[in-house]
């Protein structure tokens, strides 16, 4: 599984450089960027094929300082909360592999990040600060209809989500 991580988030954790991963099927790459949530620390992960969004609050030092385990956590909690059952979802991050660290993958998708991103500060009145997981805003963020790099034409990210995983 690869882990695009934008130039802020790799300045928050100085990184100096990530390289360029090989090419690797959309639908094990994410990208990774830190935003500022109602004043919490917060990791936005965005899914490359679909642009379904996972959003972490208050992520702590030791989150940032373990991103690769703390994203896979967030990922597996974020695929079943959108409905997709644990035995897909398991053989999805088995299939993925090891998390690798990257640079994100490319301007189409990184794109798609910032428009979620402004999907995410538009409906930060639905986000719980108290915790990390963020089911009610991801919900609400993954049901408004939008485009993304791995689709043609607009529909939820949830459900680019699931045509994503069709086949597999």
């Amino acid at each position: 599984m690869q882990l695009g991580l934008t130039f802020p988030l790799q300045r928050k954790l100085k990184i100096r450089s990530v390289p360029y991963g090989l090419p690797l099927e959309r639908l094990y790459c994410w990208d990774l960027h830190c935003i500022t949530l109602r004043g919490q620390d917060c990791l936005l992960l965005v899914h490359c094929a679909s642009r379904y969004t996972i959003v972490a609050c208050g992520v702590t030092r030791d989150h940032w300082e373990d991103l690769s385990d703390f994203a896979m956590e967030q990922i597996r909690a974020g695929l079943l909360d959108a409905g997709l059952p644990e035995r897909i979802v398991s053989d999805y991050l088995r299939t993925a592999g090891i998390p690798e660290l990257t640079r994100t993958h490319g301007r189409r998708e990184v794109a798609f990040l910032n428009r979620a991103w402004e999907n995410v500060l538009a409906l930060d009145f639905t986000a719980d600060t108290a915790t990390v997981r963020q089911p009610l805003l991801e919900q609400a963020v993954n049901a408004i209809p939008c485009r993304c790099a791995g689709f043609e034409g607009r529909e939820s990210a949830r459900q680019f989500l699931y045509m994503s995983f069709q086949g597999t």
